[in-house]
């Protein structure tokens, strides 16, 4: 992370309705970089936190799919919302893709998707593989749902599949793909909203201390971010970053509480996404902590 490019940095990308054409305004400005400093240099320079964490999903697909196209993407997984793989009845047969994904972030802007399918024979245990399909193609139908109270400048869609020709990814769909995602996510999420945060802390003038602990826990996702997604040492350590992260709450709320009115509205409006996946954390983390 070229960390001068965040401590010096004051840039901020004005909030945009179409938020494809606003991602790619984004790279053009960042350039050439890793997925870790998109999600912190990008974050950094978002105007809202939901702007942020859609900055951190794509750093986390990026890790996901290192040869993902330079635009927005998005991972079609759930499924009634449920991601066991014997509840998704989406299936591939012949590189043709049948069925509905309920829930796609900002699936309605993304220029390509990445589909979780069962693939498995009659009589198999479920299988699962991951496909690429394209908005606009053939049997691809992206349908834009209503906004949500949380993050409501993030839309959200349900896609329809109807014998969409589509390209496999190399290697099991669950194991290599949507397992490992949530810890990608929450790693990229967590960085993202971070260096949102110390941004807002560097226009407002927040207190010292409090700018340099959000430094210091970006410098703990950095080594997150370096850590195979499915390490229990990994998820210890994020574990660890997380718990920094609700230590830190009250005093950013307060922080928030004494600046700019429309930043607190924000974070107070948006701030609970951050406890959405604590559910899914916490197992992983129990796991991994009896590995030791």
């Amino acid at each position: 992370m070229p960390w001068p490019s965040l401590l010096e940095s004051r840039e901020r990308l004005p909030a945009v309705v179409d938020l494809a054409e606003g991602f790619a305004t984004l790279l053009h400005q960042l350039g050439s970089v890793t997925p870790f400093e998109l999600a912190v240099a990008g974050g950094r320079r978002m105007a809202t936190p939901g702007l942020a964490f859609l900055v951190g999903y794509q750093a986390a697909l990026r890790m996901l799919w290192p040869s993902a196209p330079p635009s927005l993407g998005a991972l079609c997984a759930t499924e009634q919302r449920s991601l066991r793989p014997a509840d998704m009845q989406t299936r591939l047969t012949d590189l043709r893709l049948n069925g509905q994904k309920d829930f796609v972030t900002a699936g309605d802007a993304a220029d390509w998707l990445l589909v979780a399918a069962r693939s498995e024979e009659p009589g198999e245990s479920p299988r699962l593989s991951l496909a690429v399909v394209y908005p606009g193609e053939p049997g691809v139908r992206v349908e834009r749902l209503p906004a949500l109270p949380l993050m409501p400048d993030i839309s959200h869609g349900r896609l329809s599949l109807d014998g969409a020709l589509c390209e496999l990814l190399a290697g099991d769909g669950w194991d290599a793909y949507v397992k490992p995602f949530r810890t990608l996510e929450d790693i990229y999420v967590l960085s993202a909203m971070t260096a949102w945060l110390y941004g807002v802390g560097q226009d407002c003038g927040w207190s010292q201390a409090l700018q340099l602990r959000l430094l210091a826990l970006l410098a703990g996702c950095a080594e997150a971010s370096r850590q195979p997604p499915s390490s229990p040492p990994g998820h210890v350590l994020l574990g660890g970053l997380f718990a920094q992260f609700d230590a830190l709450k009250i005093e950013v709320d307060q922080a928030m509480a004494n600046g700019s009115p429309d930043w607190a509205a924000m974070w107070q409006r948006d701030q609970v996404v951050m406890q959405l996946a604590s559910g899914a954390r916490a197992k992983r983390l129990a796991k991994a902590l009896a590995v030791h």
